[in-house]
């Protein structure tokens, strides 16, 4: 899944997860993970996180190769977030050589100031980690979670500022990615604009996938 931050990658990679069943796997998740952890690994990337910067791609592929020795990737996953630069990809195919070449890349394109829109509302409880948006999803006091009344807090690479930082990252480092894997074909540019199950749809049609039939057969299939 490919598209600027804030365009829905990760709603739409959870949707093809259960549509699909293979695991999603998010280069952000692992990156805040790696920071909560402080891990060596984990602190030097939130260096990069907390002001908008892309972490390094040494750091980023450690993460990403070990989550894909996992078991529950072995029969495929869904990438969210990973690669973001020409460089990345180019690991990225090294590292599956032995396994297969991806199978299709996702590009959500969403207009900036609908990006900005979108993540400067957002806040994160600090107990939980439970997310809500101001606009779109409102807790139901505005400075306090709904689960456990922790106090909630805006991300430092979710404020306006950052996140213009990190569009103009994203034109810079990340839109040649879709020259690469045009030249491969298997590239597919999808209107990320809409409500989720808007954009998930025009997704699956693009992928070919009748939900339906796909979660008949998948519950028939169950033991």
């Amino acid at each position: 899944m490919l598209g600027p931050p804030g365009a829905g990658k990760g709603t739409q990679a959870r949707v093809l997860q259960d549509r699909l069943g293979v695991p999603q796997i998010a280069s952000g998740d692992l990156l805040r993970a790696a920071a909560r952890d402080r891990s060596t690994l984990g602190l030097n990337a939130k260096r990069y996180m907390d002001r908008g910067s892309l972490v390094p791609d040494e750091v980023v592929l450690k993460l990403i190769a070990a989550r894909l020795h996992e078991s529950d990737a072995a029969a495929g996953f869904i990438l969210d977030g990973f690669p973001r630069t020409r460089e990345q990809a180019e690991a990225l195919a090294t590292m599956l050589k032995d396994s297969g070449a991806l199978d299709r890349v996702i590009a959500l394109n969403v207009p900036d100031e609908e990006i900005i829109k979108r993540i400067s509302g957002r806040r994160t409880c600090r107990n939980c980690g439970e997310m809500y948006h101001l606009v779109f999803d409102p807790p139901r006091n505005q400075d306090h979670c709904n689960e456990c009344n922790s106090e909630l807090y805006q991300r430092d690479d979710d404020s306006e500022d950052t996140l213009r930082m990190r569009l103009q990252v994203y034109v810079a480092e990340t839109r040649p990615l879709l020259e690469y894997y045009q030249r491969q074909g298997i590239l597919t540019q999808v209107d990320g604009i809409g409500r989720p199950e808007e954009v998930a749809g025009r997704i699956l049609k693009q992928l070919g996938v009748d939900g339906a039939k796909l979660a008949a057969a998948k519950k028939g299939a169950q033991p």
